[in-house]
């Protein structure tokens, strides 16, 4: 089994937590898509009625309305009976790394609005410390995106503006500094020091928001709730 197989078979299981009559809402990217489409067939066969979703993102927004799943806002809905989203990295306290596919500010406020956060990610994922397998994305308002560039490397880290002289613009039309800082030794130290910074919009720290994860392995799937011992499953 391929690790996109493993990804769309976590993110099945990942969709079994949708109960009818909830408000949802739909991570980004790739492994959460997989979570968008079964939401969609539960929707089309009956087996879910009366849900309603919100999107962390504009993409997201068009697959689920392509896929005939009804819509909502903040505004609408301001809390959220579940999320479910991917990460980037995955730390035993199941704190992430978040960002790589650029809709960070989107998924954070979604997150926070969430009762619960239910986190999917193949094994690779898991990780002793945040910052060990991936840079830290940090989205930044391109008026100050220089000064946020000698902020954070005075923090540490080697810092690639995200495009290069052809930026990628989330959908907030901002930029994203991605931060090498190696492995992270004190991330909610450094979520609070990034959350200070006047030109950051948001970063891709998310800080005690999971509330659950479910892995796909060699093993098959596996869900763990908050507070569960996750040595078993990350890799050395």
């Amino acid at each position: 089994m391929d690790v996109a197989e493993q990804k769309r078979r976590a993110a099945w299981r990942a969709a079994e937590f949708v109960e009818s009559g909830m408000t949802v809402g739909l991570g980004h990217g790739t492994t959460a898509a997989f979570a968008v489409e079964r939401i969609a067939e539960r929707l089309r066969s009956g087996g879910l009625v009366d849900v309603l979703c919100v999107p962390c993102s504009e993409d997201v927004a068009r697959q689920a309305e392509r896929l005939g799943i009804p819509l909502t806002t903040l505004d609408e809905r301001p809390t959220i009976d579940l999320t479910i989203d991917g990460a980037d990295e995955v730390d035993a306290e199941m704190n992430l790394i978040k960002g790589g596919g650029g809709a960070l500010l989107r998924e954070k406020i979604v997150a926070d609005a969430s009762e619960r956060e239910i986190i999917v990610v193949d094994r690779s994922k898991l990780s002793p410390r945040l910052g060990t397998r991936f840079a830290l994305p940090v989205e930044v308002v391109p008026f100050a995106w220089t000064v946020e560039v000698a902020a954070l490397e005075s923090l540490g880290a080697h810092v690639l503006r995200r495009g290069g002289e052809d930026p990628f613009l989330t959908d907030q039309r901002n930029f994203i500094l991605d931060c090498d800082f190696g492995p992270i030794e004190r991330p909610s130290e450094l979520a609070m020091r990034l959350d200070a910074r006047p030109g950051v919009v948001a970063h891709g720290l998310f800080i005690d928001l999971a509330t659950d994860l479910v892995v796909a392995t060699e093993r098959g799937v596996e869900h763990f709730a908050k507070g569960s011992d996750l040595s078993e499953v990350i890799a050395p």
